[in-house]
């Protein structure tokens, strides 16, 4: 199918980031695809605006996306595809927030083209988006809302670890965004997929506004390259410029030594270890071999003058002077 131009959809394009399509925690309200900050009410706005805009179709609800992602840098291109059965007719892609269209409105609306592209992606583009499709006269249920964040419309903030970068496995990693522009909120993303792991409310410290992300008990599995973005909570599909990458490396822990040997590979016998006398023992040894020798001196001496015979100096034994 051909790709619908951005001017086919043209009213959509004027919309701007509306303050009631936060998303809240991932799979709340439909919203499955990426977990956004904030107050709780503004993601119960958006609860309250999807059930006034529920199409009460008959048909299974499509399947949304977007390509080459989600997260699109600010002036880069970005194309919305609907997913629906081989039977769908018309596809319509309209975004969450605005009225919904009549039903002469969706005639006009309508495509035979799946797909929405954008060629410059600006902050009035990002937000919520959700499509449908008609086959047999009937319109499908909405699909699941897409989020779509723009990247790049402010300064980037600073990312770093209070524990290190190298961690072991089973430690507790709390890392630290933060910048001088006064953000509502701090998003921290692992770039595996662009997932988003933990949002914050910001906090006013000094001179900067800054956030903690604390990952618990970490595992080898949370190795990787970590990014955080700064956020308004006013729009909050507009998002900063990425920090400098930070990469976390988990070790894991070192394999256990065996207490059985293998007898397939028997470790080598060590050879005995040369002994050399400490200071303290050579001196030992050394009057040891001195009263040694004293003491042969002294017996062999004894030996001498019992044995030698009588030489006119010394009386021999029994012997009597006149």
């Amino acid at each position: 199918m051909a790709h619908t131009s951005e001017r086919s959809v043209s009213h959509t394009e004027k919309s701007v980031p509306h303050k009631g399509t936060l998303l809240g925690p991932a799979g709340q309200c439909g919203c499955r695809t990426m977990s956004l900050v904030l107050p709780t009410l503004l993601c119960l706005g958006l609860c309250l605006g999807q059930s006034t805009q529920e199409q009460k179709g008959s048909l299974p609800p499509p399947h949304i996306t977007a390509l080459p992602g989600s997260m699109v840098g600010s002036k880069n291109p970005v194309t919305i595809l609907c997913r629906g059965p081989a039977e769908a007719e018309v596809y319509m892609i309209t975004k969450v927030g605005i009225p919904e269209p009549s039903d002469r409105e969706k005639q006009l609306m309508s495509k035979m083209t799946n797909s929405f592209s954008i060629t410059d992606m600006t902050p009035d583009r990002a937000g919520l988006y959700h499509c449908s499709y008609q086959s047999g006269g009937s319109w499908s249920q909405f699909s699941d809302p897409l989020p779509l964040v723009m990247t790049g419309a402010y300064d980037k903030p600073s990312l770093s670890s209070m524990t290190g970068s190298v961690v072991a496995s089973g430690e507790n990693v709390k890392l630290q965004c933060f910048s001088t522009l006064k953000f509502d909120a701090f998003i921290l993303i692992k770039e595996d997929g662009y997932r988003t792991i933990q949002n914050q409310i910001s906090t006013h410290q000094g001179y900067k506004h800054e956030a903690f992300f604390f990952l618990y008990q970490v595992s080898f599995t949370q190795t990787g390259t970590y990014r955080c973005y700064g956020v308004f909570s006013r729009y909050p599909h507009v998002w900063s410029h990425p920090s400098d990458r930070l990469q976390l490396q988990v070790r894991a822990p070192l394999a256990e030594a065996s207490d059985d040997p293998d007898p397939t590979n028997p470790e080598p016998s060590p050879e005995p270890a040369a002994w050399y006398p400490s200071a303290e023992n050579q001196v030992r040894l050394s009057l040891a071999g001195l009263i040694l020798l004293v003491l042969g001196m002294l017996l062999a001496e004894a030996w001498y003058s019992r044995n030698m015979p009588f030489n006119g100096h010394r009386q021999p034994p029994g012997a009597q002077y006149i």
